[in-house]
């Protein structure tokens, strides 16, 4: 059985991919497509459900949510059925899981897993992966934030890291072009391909390196062009107009992601060889976002200090870890329930405007929390804690200058390249529990009982 690589580019659009791909501007995903079987999986769930650190847990465990359960991004290991890799490595092969999302793993994984970002619950199984964890981590969290600025130190040990797993001279390249181009116009956001790119020269360099039976390569940033500039790309479908300035720069930053996605397909293509499968799936989608339009779009906030805030909260910072996640999100993770306890009761007094500031949700002894206002604030409001104490929102909190346009959607993008010229245009929707299975399948596994799909191919 042959080797598979599953690309997994998060939360493309099937309406955008068959778009473009007629108009000729993704040659790379088109040779895919066009030796694929192709499928559209269904997520099966909806808001709050709907959400791509769920998703992608039943892409590798071949269960729905009502099943695995996992419902915050971080919380993976709480999962403890075995995922894909895991049944992998089982059966004597080795893996390589570059970034997935919330991945869990079993002790003794035979091969590397890269966890996400965002994840910063599930160690590494390799240190050597340490100093690239530790880098990509700090700039992802904190894009947003004008005071994470990158060291020079922290700059070279990155670089000092990549130079030995794959860097490739035209991502540097690549990186001096946009670091130039930053300096003439608004391109910041461009920073994301970058990322893409770096993810790619390390995915490239473990499997050239060990030829892994599985091999995973999560990308993310489509995804988040998606939810901030499908504005831009369909600004007639909204009631919010771009105004002149952002149409000229971000017009073309969905299809530029599609664009950039589409070179790496290309080369995944080019080394992978005919011996291997290579696999595209984004476990959902995405559609414009129209629900918040009457109110001015949906802009979030985040914190610009904990310590600071906890000690507003009245939270000791000795009592607690705190882990960011995505967008205005983080968690308050505690060591005994009192403490706990009282965060919760601290978190949800804190009121603006005679209302609540913060959303609090618990699990043992953990806290998700993230700020509940979505529209833009006006003037300078106060925060007010459960003793009554006052303290200016904008000490406390920063405006993510994002207003969202693109939502989650069930429909998924699942293709087969199982063998050159090899076409099955299925297009009849599929649950997203049969990718497991699949995979497996192709690798010559049989799946685990418990898995819910069937084998597609």
């Amino acid at each position: 059985m042959s080797s598979v690589i599953v690309l997994e580019f998060n939360e493309l659009a099937v309406p955008l991919m068959k778009r473009f791909m007629a108009a000729g501007q993704l040659p790379n995903f088109k040779r895919l497509h066009d030796s694929s079987r192709t499928y559209i999986t269904d997520a099966g769930v909806s808001a709050p459900y709907l959400e791509p650190w769920i998703q992608w847990v039943t892409v590798h465990t071949g269960l729905p949510y009502s099943d695995h359960q996992v419902f915050n991004l971080g919380d993976a290991q709480k999962f403890q059925k075995p995922r894909l890799w895991d049944l992998v490595s089982k059966n004597g092969d080795r893996v390589w899981v570059c970034g997935s999302m919330n991945a869990g793993y079993s002790p003794g994984l035979k091969g590397e897993v890269l966890p996400d970002p965002w994840s910063v619950k599930t160690e590494l199984n390799d240190d050597q992966l340490k100093p690239y964890l530790e880098f990509v981590r700090g700039q992802v969290q904190r894009y947003d934030d004008p005071n994470n600025k990158l060291t020079l130190s922290s700059a070279l040990k990155f670089g000092g890291f990549m130079l030995r797993h794959g860097l490739r001279f035209k991502t540097i390249a690549a990186i001096l072009s946009q670091l130039i181009s930053e300096r003439f116009g608004n391109t910041y956001w461009r920073r994301a391909f970058i990322l893409d790119r770096l993810q790619f020269d390390l995915f490239r360099h473990g499997y050239l390196r060990h030829k892994p039976k599985l091999s995973t390569l999560f990308l993310n940033s489509t995804a988040h062009l998606q939810h901030v500039y499908w504005r831009n790309l369909e600004p007639d479908s909204f009631q919010i107009k771009p105004s002149t300035s952002e149409q000229k720069a971000y017009q073309n930053a969905v299809l530029d992601g599609y664009r950039s996605m589409d070179k790496i397909v290309g080369e995944v293509l080019e080394f992978a060889g005919p011996e291997c499968t290579v696999v595209l799936a984004t476990a959902l989608s995405q559609q414009p976002c129209l629900s918040y339009e009457h109110t001015g779009g949906k802009t979030f906030y985040k914190v610009i200090d904990f310590p600071r805030l906890l000690n507003f909260i009245g939270i000791p910072n000795e009592e607690v870890a705190v882990e960011p996640v995505m967008s205005e999100e983080f968690h308050l993770r505690f060591k005994d329930e009192a403490s706990c306890e009282r965060a919760h009761a601290g978190i949800a007094a804190v009121l603006m405007n005679d209302r609540p500031a913060f959303k609090v949700k618990r699990d043992n002894l953990d806290l998700l929390v993230g700020c509940c206002i979505y529209s833009e604030i006006q003037g300078t409001p106060e925060l007010v804690n459960s003793q009554g104490s006052k303290r200016q929102f904008f000490d406390l909190m920063y405006h993510v200058d994002i207003r969202k346009s693109g939502m989650h959607h069930p429909d998924g993008i699942f293709w087969v390249n199982r063998a050159a010229n090899e076409q099955t245009v299925k297009e009849q929707r599929v649950p997203l529990e049969a990718v497991a299975p699949t995979l497996l399948g192709l690798m010559g596994i049989k799946p685990p009982e418990w898995m819910k799909g069937k084998n597609l191919v």
